[in-house]
């Protein structure tokens, strides 16, 4: 890959991505209130919905919570822990890996009723057919880079991607350097993923921000029924007639 190229995709489209990810997802917020949801087909095939939606939340929350913490924290916080580079390397292949399968697999049960369902397909979208059949490509990718990573157990591999991460997220312009010789499953994994982060504002994953914790702090209520004065009063009448 060519320098220019390698800058242009690591070191200039993550910025974009995020600035439309960020401003995107409060416009919408903003804009569209009512089209902040899921939208909801559970009636249709419900036992496979169930199953698949189980694994793939699951593995996914693993995934984006072990790639948050994996990539975005400082090296020098693991130094001073003592985990070196290899064992995190190790932990990376074993939970990674697990969390992968459990997600595509139930990935691949939500994309098979999708679009082998008629009844599911009909009342689909363009846009929620695309987003899951992305999800799973990024899931493949993200797989497909464990026997690579597994040829550098030493940690170094992982590193040039903690640094990548970080330098984003610090304004280091030549960031992109940090991995301009790493592996084609890795470069279109990163693409993918900061399509994804993309188009996230226009999609159905917009319900991953809507976490309801305020229910955690929200005052009580009681709800309290009052009789409308003119329906007792004609009641009234009515009895005593």
């Amino acid at each position: 890959m060519s320098e220019y190229l390698n800058t242009l995709l690591f070191g200039i489209y993550p910025y974009i991505a995020l600035v439309v990810l960020i401003l995107g997802s409060i416009m919408r917020y903003d804009h569209e209130p009512y089209s902040w949801r899921a939208g909801s087909s559970q009636l249709l095939r419900r036992k496979q919905l169930v199953w698949g939606s189980v694994l793939f939340h699951v593995g996914v929350i693993v995934i984006f919570f072990g790639h948050l913490v994996g990539l975005l924290t400082p090296i020098q916080i693991f130094d001073a822990l003592g985990i070196s580079h290899g064992a995190k390397q190790l932990l990376a292949i074993i939970a990674g890996g697990i969390a992968g399968v459990m997600a595509i697999i139930g990935a691949t049960m939500l994309v098979h009723r999708r679009l082998f369902d008629a009844r599911v397909r009909a009342n689909s979208s363009t846009s929620d057919t695309l987003i899951i059949i992305l999800l799973w490509l990024q899931l493949l990718l993200g797989l497909a880079t464990i026997p690579i990573s597994m040829q550098h157990l030493d940690g170094h591999e992982m590193v040039k991607f903690m640094s990548w991460a970080q330098g984003i997220f610090t304004f280091d312009f030549s960031a992109s350097n940090y991995v301009i010789d790493a592996s084609i499953f890795f470069k279109l994994h990163l693409v993918l993923g900061l399509t994804i982060l993309l188009i996230f504002p226009f999609t159905r994953l917009v319900h991953m921000l809507s976490v309801p914790v305020r229910y955690f702090w929200r005052p009580g209520y009681q709800v309290v029924r009052e009789r409308n004065s003119r329906n007792s009063s004609a009641k009234s009448k009515m009895e005593a007639n």
